[in-house]
Parts: structure tokens; C-alpha cells; sequence
């Protein structure tokens, strides 16, 4: 007997694979079924990476190993060595692993973090994020950035570098050429910051505290925050409570933009009079991003032992410079020359936006 030829379902099963497809670049290969590749191989790649990127910082102190690790990622995949078979294990690092490192990355806080900050603090991390923030997708529009880019990139600047970016990255809705060009920027830019904020402090008359406030409101990861600051003796101590500080305010960020997504959605679906099948409703909080403000909140309880948090440190920065690396294997150049024009122009601005309004934050308020 003939089957007869169904167009409605035909076009159904086309419109449920471009939607499962829609968040991978075109030329990233489809997940694989459960079970049908295995991990292991791109997971030692992974681990010999983190190594090496350790390695580097090691021996290069300027050279934190989550740059390192970005910086291996991108010339593996760029010099065709990211095999297929190296995909699954890469991705599960890029994904999970980052995930990790943000949830372990709330041990380092507490609420004794803003009591430390002290108003005119907690006010130069507020106004420094929220320009930040809103300045960078608006120079985003007038550049022609596409929104979900400029988002993360926003949020990568404003608050704290990739782990900022992947929690904001199920938010956003972009695909994972959005997510690889945002970390790259940060990446970027934070790695110059180590060496010309410490060349300007004495020009603009920073004096060693100042200098670290200024570091900690205006640089984008905790590692590349810690590294420029350690450059002047006297700066670390401010730099790292401004820093954890500004890092506090990624969850009410991510719950904030959800929502505003959200309300977006059900507006536009209200005046257009259906519901529309494709488009997934934004998560109000990412499950790793309440981990967040749980491993916060364990933290400022004060009974998890020192040595715990320590080790709990040092596993956050092995998994973000491992996840850092998954993600640099994303980051093609022919990509970024395709692309990434404007968004550099962009992350360059934001850039200086943070820098400007951060300083002068630290000046005027004496924070």
C-alpha cells in the first residue's frame, strides 16, 4: 500500500530540527545521541590542556591559566586539530564544567563582602555595572551588534568575564557563536588590562588602594582581576572585595533581564494573537545560578572550614580554566572575521566604558 505524503508533518519535523538546531552555528556538529560518542578522548584533551595552561601561568605570572586556556582552545581548533571525536568531551567542558566553576565561584563571596565595600563601594560597583551594562548593548544597537551578542558581551563586561557570559547565556537565546565571540572580547581586554592598568596608576594618580578599587570595579574576570592587582604592592586586598563584590549582583542581573524576556514574549504573543510553538520561554533563574546564591549563602554563614574554601578556590579555577579552554575550541578566526568586526569595536567601547565610569567612581567618591 502507498503511504500517503503528509506536508503538515513534513513541515512540522523541519521546523523541530532547525529549532534543536538553533543555538549551534552551522557548522557545529549536531549532539550526538546518548551514548553514541564517547567523551573520554575530548575530556583528556581537556585535562592536558588545564595542565599546560597552569603550566603557563607558572611560568609566565602575567599569564593567568584561564588565558592560557582560551588561548590553547583557539589554536587547536584553528589549526584543525578538534577532531570529531574530541566534540563531545570539549562541549561537556564548555557547559557543565563553566557551570561548576560559577557555582563554586559563590564560596569566594559573602555578605561580609559588602560590609567591607562600605556605601560609597557598594555604590561605584552599582553605578559601574548598570552603565556598564546598559551603555554596551545600546552601543551594541547603534553598531548593528545583534541584540543576544550584545547581551553577553554587556554582561561579560559589566560583571565578571565568562563565567558572567555562560550565566546569562541561556537568557540570552543566542547560539554559540554569541557565547565564543563575548568570552574572546573579555578574554581580550582583561588580558591587556594586566599590563597597561598597572602602567597608568601613577599618571593618574592612584594611589596603591585606590588603584585596586579601581581594578576590582573595571576588570572583567576574578583571575584577570587578581593578576593586574598583584602588580602593585598594596592593591590586591581592595581590588578583591570590590571585585567579589560586583560579582554578587550576576544573579539579581540574569533573574532582571529574564524577566523583562519574559514579559517581551507574552507581549509580542498577546499582539500577535498566537502562541508561538518555537519560541522557549527564558529560564527566570538558571539551576547553577541559584547553586550561586546557595554556595553565597553557605559562605556567609562562616561555618564551612577555611581549608574547604581553599580547595574549593583552587577546584573553581582548575574547572574555568578546563571550561575555558572547550570554549576557545568555539572560537574559529574565519568566524570572528566573518562577525566579530563590530563586536570588537563594541567590546573595545565597553571596555572603556567600565574603565571610565569606574575611575572616576574611585575619584569623586574617594571609594
Amino acid at each position: 500500500m502507498t503511504a500517503i505524503h503528509d506536508p503538515t508533518h513534513e513541515h512540522a519535523h523541519s521546523r523541530w530540527h532547525l529549532t534543536r538546531r538553533s543555538r549551534c552555528r552551522p557548522t557545529c556538529p549536531p549532539t550526538p545521541r546518548p551514548g553514541s560518542t564517547s567523551p573520554v578522548p575530548g575530556l583528556a584533551v581537556v585535562a592536558a590542556a588545564t595542565a599546560i595552561s597552569f603550566g603557563i601561568a607558572h611560568v609566565l605570572p602575567a599569564v593567568n591559566p584561564s588565558t592560557a586556556a582560551v588561548v590553547l582552545g583557539t589554536l587547536v581548533v584553528n589549526a584543525g586539530l578538534h577532531r570529531p571525536a574530541l566534540h563531545v568531551g570539549t562541549h561537556i567542558a564548555s557547559h557543565r564544567l563553566l557551570r561548576l566553576a560559577v557555582v563554586l565561584l559563590g564560596l569566594q563571596l559573602g555578605v561580609q563582602q559588602l560590609l567591607h565595600l562600605g556605601v560609597e563601594g557598594a555604590a561605584v560597583v552599582a553605578v559601574t555595572v548598570a552603565v556598564t551594562f546598559g551603555g554596551t548593548q545600546l552601543l551594541g544597537r547603534i553598531l548593528g551588534v545583534p541584540p543576544a551578542r550584545a547581551l553577553l558581551i554587556a554582561t561579560g563586561f559589566s560583571i565578571c568575564g565568562a563565567s558572567a557570559v555562560a550565566a546569562m547565556e541561556e537568557v540570552a537565546g543566542g547560539d554559540e557563536d554569541d557565547t565564543g565571540v563575548a568570552v574572546a572580547l573579555v578574554t581580550l581586554c582583561g588580558s591587556l588590562a594586566i599590563l597597561l592598568l598597572p602602567a597608568v596608576r601613577v599618571p593618574l594618580g592612584l594611589d596603591p588602594v585606590a588603584f585596586g578599587s579601581w581594578v576590582g570595579a573595571s576588570v572583567h574576570d576574578v583571575g584577570q582581576t587578581v593578576a593586574t592587582a598583584s602588580r602593585v604592592p598594596g592593591a590586591l586586598t581592595s581590588a578583591v572585595v570590590v571585585k567579589l563584590s560586583r560579582v554578587i549582583l550576576l544573579a539579581p542581573l540574569v533573574t532582571g533581564v529574564a524577566l523583562m524576556q519574559r514579559r517581551r514574549t507574552a507581549s509580542s504573543t498577546a499582539e500577535g494573537g498566537l502562541r508561538a510553538p518555537t519560541r522557549r520561554r527564558p529560564p527566570l533563574l538558571p539551576l547553577f545560578v541559584l547553586g550561586f546564591l546557595g554556595a553565597i549563602g553557605l559562605a556567609s554563614t562562616g561555618a564551612v572550614p577555611a581549608s574547604v574554601l581553599v580547595l574549593a578556590k583552587l577546584v573553581q579555577e582548575i574547572l574555568l580554566a578546563a571550561a575555558l579552554f572547550g570554549l576557545g575550541t568555539g572560537i574559529q578566526l574565519t568566524m570572528l572575521r566573518r562577525t566579530g568586526g563590530r563586536a570588537l569595536v563594541l567590546g573595545m567601547l565597553s571596555w572603556l566604558l567600565v574603565g571610565t565610569v569606574a575611575f572616576a567612581g574611585v575619584r569623586l567618591l574617594g571609594a
